[in-house]
């Protein structure tokens, strides 16, 4: 059994690692990696049961490094346990795992990308729920920063890890008093920590952060509550090191070769003692089997809204598979993701008004095995784009539905209206966005999500729309839908979502005109197959009208300007081009010029 002397002086091994891999870097933020030494050693080497050599472990006990910049100081863990057996001296190399802030892609014992602070704690949330849904027993340990504590979505889940009392998460603040330019809000002020956080509901305990039996006694403590576990850990920065200690101006700093000889004259020289690590007891997943779903079937003509058949195909989706969760932000009567809460509860997460919260919950999900939806209006999840782009850096793999969006929701006005979250999703690494149209595209596609990998956006729409599909129509990832053609068109009308049933709307009353054009369903907005689209409207006159319910900036005539650039095909684009108004969807399609009115007027002027 690992003893309090080898816990520090592991604590002390990590410091010196740290101090000349920083150095040697010429850059990193070693004095916010001296404050939690302690705190990493006893994680690490006395109390996670994980495999040092399978991260993938689904039983091992996880740890986030919430405040990402003391990545030097994981990295020496991992390497001192036997986990990794990279070359600490590359860190923050071009050519080396070891970035300046953890990244899953680069090593696999690393979940999920930190950095951007007050995040940790969501995610951590996500996989707390994985644990009790599959049935298994491993704990998960963040680790916080006291400055990350000011960010407003680490509060969100303060509050929504004590409602469903998950016991199974340890919350652990490194309150070393400094952040980046000086001292913290609260500083030491450990007590007003404590107050706030007991408040929400969760078991806190305050320990001397640099006290290896005080740490012990508080994760004991916390293994035994029926409450989540706050750790408030009092620190120091620099912690070891007198010109280091407590000292400002030296976070993001690294010291030169006269003072890392100093340093290390100061910091104990002790070998890395031999610790053998727990290995997590093999558990078996829990299995539910419910009824088959019955299959869908939509009705040529009929007017189902896009978000009804999102909520009924993964309300079906959920039945056949136990590992689809639906998350939504207070809203599944609207997203109609509750369709979900009413055929398999358990299924079902309700995160209430906090977005932020729903992304990082929905990471924590996807990196346990889990494939999550994840439902909110579309204009909502701006105030999440920040969790979603770094939900996109650990690779994540799930899908997010925003409902709602465009100004065809009508009369509750512009601060409800998604007009820029096609911009958002297009911008992210190896993202997939579709646009239904209609229930079957919508049901096909949201099947599609299921198996696809990566972040899916799903965008739907508050109106009702016809059926213009069969039901056995497939709906390939990067394609698009020819709805209308003949041999005499005279250009190509582009659509989607609302603004497609528009286009066929012009298209009849262009015929009326014997105006011959041909309509295209734009369903997957990205991937995009450019050159397949391109070679048709060459075909068909050379001239495209493309209708949407987004602003300009970022959105599907954005995209097709730049892949049609060097062709010389000409465009009319159709947006909503100022902030709108209250009305009915009728009133504003027109208004913003992009209803049926303004596509015929377009593809005559074109």
């Amino acid at each position: 059994m690992v003893t309090k002397k080898q816990l520090s002086d592991i604590a002390n091994v990590l410091r010196r690692d740290v101090a000349i891999m920083t150095t040697n870097s010429g850059s990193g933020h070693l004095t916010s990696c001296f404050s939690c030494a302690e705190i990493l050693s006893c994680l690490f080497f006395h109390e996670m049961v994980w495999d040092i050599k399978d991260s993938k472990n689904p039983d091992n006990d996880e740890f986030i490094l919430s405040k990402g910049h003391a990545s030097p100081i994981l990295y020496s863990a991992l390497y001192r346990s036997g986990a990794i057996k990279h070359n600490l001296n590359n860190l923050r190399k071009l050519n080396s795992p070891l970035e300046g802030h953890p990244m899953p892609k680069s090593l696999s014992q690393i979940k999920v990308a930190t950095g951007s602070l007050g995040q940790g704690l969501s995610v951590g949330i996500g996989m707390a729920f994985a644990s009790k849904l599959q049935g298994r027993k491993f704990r998960i340990f963040v680790l916080m920063g006291d400055s990350e504590t000011s960010e407003g979505s680490v509060w969100e889940a303060f509050q929504l890890a004590s409602h469903y009392k998950l016991n199974n998460l340890c919350a652990i603040i490194d309150a070393n008093r400094l952040g980046q330019r000086g001292q913290t809000m609260l500083g030491h002020d450990v007590k007003t920590y404590k107050k706030r956080i007991q408040s929400f509901g969760w078991n806190t305990l305050v320990v001397d952060g640099h006290n290896i039996n005080q740490l012990i006694k508080a994760l004991l403590n916390s293994k035994k509550s029926q409450k989540p576990t706050c750790i408030i850990a009092k620190t120091f920065k620099g912690k070891g090191v007198s010109f280091l200690e407590n000292k400002e101006n030296w976070h993001g700093r690294v010291m030169d070769n006269r003072h890392l000889h100093q340093a290390l004259d100061e910091l104990p020289h002790v070998s890395m003692p031999k610790i053998k690590i727990k290995k997590p007891i093999k558990m078996n997943e829990i299995k539910i089997k419910y009824l088959s779903s019955k299959p869908l079937n939509y009705s040529f003509g009929k007017e189902i809204a896009t978000r009804e058949a999102y909520g009924e195909t993964l309300a079906n989706l959920a039945i056949l598979n136990n590992k689809i969760i639906a998350i939504d932000a207070e809203v599944s009567n609207s997203t109609r993701s509750e369709e979900v809460k009413k055929r398999t509860p358990r299924q079902f997460i309700e995160t209430f008004i906090a977005e932020q919260n729903l992304i990082g919950i929905a990471l924590g999900l996807s990196v346990k095995g889990f494939k999550p939806f994840a439902s909110t209006f579309a204009t909502f999840l701006t105030r999440a784009h920040d969790q979603i782009r770094m939900a996109s850096l650990s690779s994540a793999d799930f899908t997010i539905c925003g409902s709602h969006a465009g100004v065809s929701i009508g009369e509750d006005g512009a601060s409800q209206m998604g007009l820029e979250d096609i911009s958002m999703f297009r911008s992210l690494p190896n993202s997939t966005i579709f646009y239904p149209s209609d229930a079957v595209s919508t049901k096909e596609l949201t099947k599609l999500a299921s198996k696809n990998k990566g972040i899916t956006y799903i965008r739907t729409t508050r109106p009702k729309t016809q059926v213009i599909y069969a039901n056995n129509e497939k709906f390939p990832i990067g394609d698009f839908k020819i709805l209308k053609e003949s041999k005499k068109d005279k250009g190509v009308i582009i659509g989607a979502g609302i603004t497609l049933h528009e286009s066929l709307e012009a298209h009849k009353n262009l015929m009326k005109k014997n105006f011959n054009v041909a309509v295209v369903d734009l369903y997957c907005i990205k991937p995009f197959n450019s050159k397949k689209l391109i070679d048709f409207i060459k075909k068909h006159g050379n001239k495209i009208v493309i209708s949407e319910d987004h602003y300009q900036e970022g959105g599907i005539g954005e995209m097709l300007a730049e892949e049609l650039e060097n062709t010389n095909i000409k465009i009319k684009h159709l947006y909503v081009s100022e902030i709108p108004h209250s009305g009915t969807k009728e009133e504003l399609l027109k208004k913003y010029k992009i209803d049926s009115s303004a596509i015929v007027k377009g593809v005559e002027g074109i």
